[in-house]
């Protein structure tokens, strides 16, 4: 039997290469792995949590996600990608384990603190905001998730899901929901060009979409050693973004080795190792690109996908929710296929 797996991401522009060398190159080693069934959401009544005051290009914005999901390698054919309001029984089954989940709970969660208290430019006072993770519960629960991928600092909020499944079966019967395991994942340390995390809000990132114009114009401008000041100054690969991107998108150990040691030595340019750098990830960009344009402009495609995945998605769905509503009790409409 393969274990189910969910991943979701909320849709909020275009995605980097932050995104792509971390969970996205995670979702397309799932999908291809024989021992995995996975489902790809793409969580738009997670987005309206912090933007619901500027929500008008939410919907384009899922476009856009699925783009960059398709451009990277993700196949609607061994994995349905999905918009998570495409598939009503997620708000259902929030709403419902919202009725069990006690507020110390959600306002104990690290997340909500820390965004509470750094985040200034957004009203966060809001339900959808505190109860976000009984929302992304729902999400794993639907589907009866066996794993999650997660980072170590993820592992929290994971928990909390965890914890609602317990008190759900306390109440309503063992076995109903089943708790979900994190699949912890390692995340590449992926500068932006400025030196600061890889982030759209920084505005530092190189996105999926970008043309090789664009990307060579963004890192020939990128921040380096600031030791070197001239050319022939010798520097330390360790303090220079430039060098962390190699870390990540340069697989050639040889070529790496050498860039390192001519950096020490000035025997290398700032420049020259901006060139090497951009080098490797064109070669990585263009099957990308190339996938990206089977799909571009194709809305008819786009939307078939999302019906499909919708549909397969929501199958699943509908057998969870056909277990709930007798549990709590509830009355199933004669009319309706749950």
């Amino acid at each position: 039997m393969k274990k189910r797996v969910l991943s979701a991401m909320r849709p909020t522009g275009a995605l980097h290469l932050g995104h792509m060398a971390g969970a996205l190159s995670n979702f397309v080693r799932l999908q291809n792995d024989e021992r995995y069934e996975c489902f790809y959401s793409i969580a738009d009544w997670h987005a309206l949590m912090s933007n619901y005051a500027e929500s008008s290009n939410t919907g384009e914005f899922c476009y856009m996600a699925l783009l960059d999901w398709l451009a990277v390698g993700l196949d609607p054919e061994k994995s349905p990608l999905f918009i998570q309001s495409h598939v009503p029984q997620h708000a259902e089954l929030a709403l419902a384990l919202g009725m069990i989940t006690p507020l110390g709970w959600l306002f104990r969660n690290p997340t909500y603190k820390e965004q509470i208290e750094n985040i200034k430019n957004k009203d966060l006072s809001n339900y959808g905001f505190l109860g976000y993770p009984v929302l992304m519960a729902a999400d794993i629960l639907l589907y009866r998730a066996e794993l999650v991928p997660v980072g170590e600092d993820q592992s929290a909020h994971l928990e909390l899901s965890r914890e609602i499944v317990r008190r759900f079966n306390n109440f309503f019967g063992e076995g109903i929901l089943l708790e979900p395991e994190p699949l912890f994942t390692q995340t590449p340390k992926v500068p932006g060009i400025d030196g600061r995390k890889m982030s759209k809000s920084y505005g530092n990132s190189l996105e999926i979409s970008e043309d090789e114009k664009s990307m060579w114009n963004k890192l020939r401008t990128m921040k380096t050693d600031p030791a070197r000041m001239r050319r022939t100054d010798p520097g330390d690969p360790d303090k220079c973004p430039v060098w962390d991107l190699h870390k990540v998108f340069n697989h050639d150990e040889e070529e790496k080795s050498e860039i390192a040691a001519g950096c020490k030595c000035a025997g290398i340019g700032c420049i020259d190792c901006k060139k090497k750098l951009n080098a490797k990830i064109q070669d990585m960009m263009t099957p990308v690109r190339e996938r990206r344009a089977k799909y571009e402009g194709n809305k008819k495609l786009l939307d078939d996908i999302l019906a499909d995945g919708a549909e397969r998605a929501s199958k699943a769905a509908r057998e969870t929710m056909s277990f709930i509503y007798p549990a709590m009790g509830l009355l199933k409409n004669p009319k309706r296929c749950i």
